[in-house]
């Protein structure tokens, strides 16, 4: 068990491991070895935490946290000194316009921007829109290409709501990005934002009687790597799929998995080949297949997927692991982080070869982002 620590009392080449729960905000921070941990929190206790995110852009590292409950709803926060202080509880600057008719139940993801622009920021929110910052999130306004998008009436929610959970940027082109959303699908924009078409050709939707739509898939987290930025890997509900062009097309690559639904998908940091799922057993039992806690890896682009099994259960588990609840660190070999709606989090030092418990009795583990302090 990792000890306890008051704030982070993190450095530079320390590791950071923000766990989101929905009852607030862990820290877990240990050195490059990553072999003891040490936890701070809860931070916002009793709310609920769907997003985290470390910004290394500026001048000094900043956390950014969307703590919430469904009384007083959703709020964003900083810190500038890694969990010590946050800004203010009251702030909210992140809402719809009044004409819209929308109101912001849940922020999902919160996305840093270009390198070379710190003050551009992103944000998936719910009901499905994308929010852009381009004064270091200070301010927030709807990207209008998207929230006026003629589809918006037929977009219809899932079990978890009408999320956009996640956010692809492209590293060459600052007028290309991905985002994708329950139920939407995949959609593109290729001039900054004014335009979204859906990309979804090729991706099946078991819950409808068109199996491949236009637009209404299901899907549950998009990842690609910098050095490859066209080679997108999907998790669907129900599906595993790669797209080689940016989207234009999807192919199946379940193979040898024992399910192919699933919430989460982690990049490797390092290598665009390289993978990590955690399988579920079907969307009746969201439970890891066979109650065997097993990571699935593919180090060929999904032609083929092994489980890493050492460190971790293999009977009686239970478990189920959320869209944002998988993550990667940029260590060499790179750490591999996970959460379960028990409130497990586990951590891999070897690129997924073998794991440690590093805490028990957390509430349910709803996001898990890590990184290496610049």
């Amino acid at each position: 068990m990792p000890e306890s620590a008051v704030g982070s009392g993190a450095g530079s080449g320390d590791v950071l491991v923000m766990v989101g729960t929905t009852k607030g905000a862990f820290l877990f921070t240990s050195g490059p070895e990553r072999g003891e941990w040490q936890v701070d929190g809860p931070h916002f206790p009793g709310e609920e935490v769907y997003a985290l995110a470390l910004d290394q852009r500026g001048s000094g590292p900043v956390l950014w946290a969307a703590p919430g409950n469904a009384f007083f709803g959703t709020t964003l926060r900083r810190s500038r000194d890694l969990g010590a202080s946050w800004s203010d509880k009251d702030e909210r600057p992140v809402k719809f316009p009044e004409d819209s008719g929308l109101s912001l139940k849940h922020i999902w993801q919160i996305a840093p921007g270009p390198a070379a622009d710190p003050d551009v920021m992103y944000l998936g929110v719910e009901p499905s829109c994308l929010f852009e910052s381009r004064d270091g999130g200070t301010s927030w306004g709807p990207v209008q290409g998207f929230l006026e998008h003629e589809h918006r009436e037929r977009w219809t929610p899932g079990n978890g709501g009408l999320c956009l959970h996640t956010i692809v940027q492209h590293p060459d082109d600052r007028e290309k990005m991905l985002v994708a959303f329950s139920t939407g699908g995949v959609y593109s924009t290729e001039d900054g934002g004014a335009s979204w078409r859906p990309r979804n050709v090729g991706v099946r939707t078991e819950f409808l009687p068109d199996k491949y739509p236009e637009f209404g898939q299901c899907v549950h987290k998009v990842v690609n790597h910098p050095s490859r930025p066209e080679r997108l890997f999907l998790q669907n509900h129900w599906g595993l799929y790669r797209s080689d062009d940016w989207a234009e097309s999807w192919q199946d690559i379940a193979n040898g998995v024992p399910s192919d639904f699933g919430f989460c998908m982690a990049m490797h940091p390092h290598d665009p080949d390289t993978v990590y799922i955690v399988p579920m057993e079907s969307d009746m039992f969201r439970c890891c297949p066979e109650a065997k806690m097993r990571v699935y890896r593919t180090r060929d682009g999904g032609a083929s997927w092994e489980p890493m099994t050492e460190g971790l259960p293999q009977e009686d588990a239970y478990e189920t692991v959320l869209r944002d609840a998988l993550t990667t660190d940029t260590g060499a070999p790179a750490g591999v982080y996970f959460g379960t709606r028990s409130g497990k989090l586990y951590a891999s030092a070897d690129d997924g070869d073998s794991w440690m418990l590093v805490q028990d009795g957390l509430p349910p583990v709803v996001c898990v982002k890590a990184g290496v302090l610049a």
